[in-house]
């Protein structure tokens, strides 16, 4: 993707949007991760939705992003992961080889922003809070609306797991909140190829892998780079020139 096509995406972002704050927060190694991320996806015009990190291949890093307007094609993906590769390669926040994994946040999204919990009202969600309320932490049901802003913002929820003595209306503060996650039901699909058949453009693909990173000059194609120790001295260099890699492919 040229300079010319990534420009009008960067222009069109809110500034106000791409700087609404998540009400999740990561820990340990994905939190070092999220702080570089998100400040070079906000240069591109893009807002992080969340880092995961799992076992898989070894070690993956999933690196999960959104337009302001909570798009996500291929293509940016590619811009967003040509952006992040170098500035992870040079600040090396994960201490081991991994597999960098950029994607979209997909139809059934994790909500990580009042905007979120707005966009999905009459939707499924199920979530998890980091505190009790009442005597639970876990509540499913249809979001009906939020009141207030940022985490002060309340959560209007019908739950659909109230036993018969429980109130099925609740309202729950978004500053508590742990976990949120739509639940995919036929109306959320139908809902989200409708918006890409508006937008003429595919519905949200699954996430593609990269080849492992391996710290400076992992993007090489033609030979492996040898590992490096963090902190380690006198470690071999990889040689040859590196070159961007796209972290989703078509």
């Amino acid at each position: 993707m040229t300079t010319e096509e990534q420009t009008p995406n960067t222009a069109a972002a809110d500034p106000a949007l791409l700087d609404e704050p998540r009400l999740v927060s990561e820990n340990g190694v994905a939190a070092r991760v999220a702080t570089i991320s998100s400040r070079v996806l906000r240069d591109v015009g893009f807002r992080l939705v969340r880092v995961k990190i799992s076992g898989a291949n070894g070690m993956t890093v999933q690196i999960m992003a959104e337009r302001p307007d909570g798009t996500m094609t291929v293509a940016d993906c590619e811009t967003a992961s040509m952006a992040l590769s170098p500035v992870l390669d040079i600040e090396e926040p994960v201490p081991q080889a991994y597999h960098l994994e950029m994607s979209s946040p997909g139809i059934d999204r994790p909500l990580v922003r009042v905007s979120d919990f707005q966009r999905a009202i009459g939707h499924e969600v199920r979530l998890e809070t980091a505190i009790m309320i009442g005597d639970r932490k876990r509540f499913r049901g249809w979001i009906e609306g939020v009141e207030g802003e940022g985490p002060a913002a309340m959560l209007k929820l019908r739950r659909i797991d109230a036993r018969a003595e429980e109130e099925a209306d609740v309202s729950l503060p978004l500053r508590d909140l742990a976990e949120a996650r739509l639940v995919l039901t036929e109306a959320l699909i139908r809902e989200s190829l409708k918006a890409a058949k508006d937008a003429e453009q595919a519905p949200p693909e699954e996430p593609t892998e990269e080849a492992p990173h391996r710290g400076p000059g992992r993007f090489r194609r033609d030979k492996p780079t040898p590992l490096r120790s963090a902190g380690g001295p006198g470690k071999p260099s990889p040689s040859g020139k590196p070159g961007p890699r796209g972290g989703s492919r078509s």
